[in-house]
């Protein structure tokens, strides 16, 4: 049920339109453990970086910063994809080498992310400048 009340909020908010119908997915692979590629009938194809995805995971924890009211997830830029597990027919759960793999992320999902992919990095960006915080991973302890 929350699935799909999901999938109808991001069917409006793509380039900020009204409702807009999302093409039927035609294919989705993992070209890298650092690239997802995402492909819809209407011939819109997608390339994520695994740092992207992850940033912009659906699930509601996932070693989130909560800073001011914003989401804040920092230090991924190397972050890879292990694996994509199915979820029914209506998307795949993407499982990270940081050991997040709560996000589900649903086809619908996909296509508003690809749609809005600059703006959404720029703004990513923004707020990692803000907080003073950074793509790059926190230094190892020794």
């Amino acid at each position: 049920m929350k699935m799909l009340a999901i999938s109808r909020v991001i069917s409006r908010r793509i380039h900020g339109k009204g409702e807009v119908a999302v093409p039927k997915l035609s294919g989705f692979s993992i070209v890298s453990p650092k690239n997802v590629e995402v492909e819809y009938g209407d011939g819109s194809k997608f390339s994520f970086s695994s740092e992207f995805l992850r940033v912009h995971s659906p699930a509601a924890d996932g070693k989130v910063r909560s800073i001011g009211g914003e989401k804040v997830i920092s230090g991924r830029r190397y972050v890879g994809i292990m694996s994509a597990e199915p979820v029914g027919n209506y998307g795949v759960r993407l499982v990270f080498d940081d050991l997040h793999r709560t996000g589900i992320y649903p086809w619908d999902y996909f296509y508003e992310l690809g749609s809005n992919k600059f703006g959404l990095m720029r703004s990513y960006i923004k707020i990692l400048q803000k907080h003073h915080l950074s793509r790059e991973p926190p230094p190892r302890r020794r």
